[in-house]
């Protein structure tokens, strides 16, 4: 698997240890391969929303990628 280095902030450090601690994730590198399947199937969401929607519907109805996360992580948790 091809390595690759990147930066994040403390908090966002500290966030990838705690759901490592938590026995959410095997590592590290768990969390951030889903976050990474998350933000690519949100990017996929947004393209076909963007053939769909007209102009003044699309800021309404459009979700950031932290925000899918969030429901990503609180439906993992509370199937867990």
């Amino acid at each position: 698997m091809p390595m690759v280095t990147v930066s994040i902030s403390p908090v966002q450090a500290a966030g990838i240890r705690d759901a490592v601690e938590s026995g959410g994730y095997a590592s590290s590198s768990e969390v951030v391969r889903e976050a990474l399947r998350l933000w690519d199937a949100a990017r996929k969401l947004a393209e076909c929303r963007d053939d769909e929607l007209t102009e003044e519907n699309r800021t309404s109805e459009s979700r950031c990628v932290a925000d899918m996360f969030a429901d990503h992580e609180a439906e993992r948790r509370r199937s867990a």
